[in-house]
């Protein structure tokens, strides 16, 4: 079994039509999702979310990437060394 590691993603999401499509892959990823926040930024119209997870770095690589290949959707993912 492959080691877990936990990591912090910043999902910015700059069109509001593609939040479905986010919360499709986040839910099929709950099982890893510790922690999710998520708020509407009006001024700049973006929607931000932020996750913690706990899981192995493949999946982790895999959701960032899904996420990142839908357009209007920017992911920044940071692991922490715990």
């Amino acid at each position: 079994m492959e080691e877990k590691r936990i990591a912090i993603l910043a999902i910015a999401v700059k069109n509001r039509d593609k939040a479905m499509q986010v919360n499709e892959l986040l839910h099929s990823f709950g099982k890893y999702i510790i922690s999710r926040n998520g708020l509407p930024y009006s001024e700049r119209e973006v929607s931000i979310i932020t996750l913690i997870t706990d899981a192995p770095q493949d999946v982790v690589s895999s959701l960032s990437g899904k996420i990142g290949k839908i357009s209007d959707v920017e992911i920044k993912t940071s692991y922490l060394k715990v």
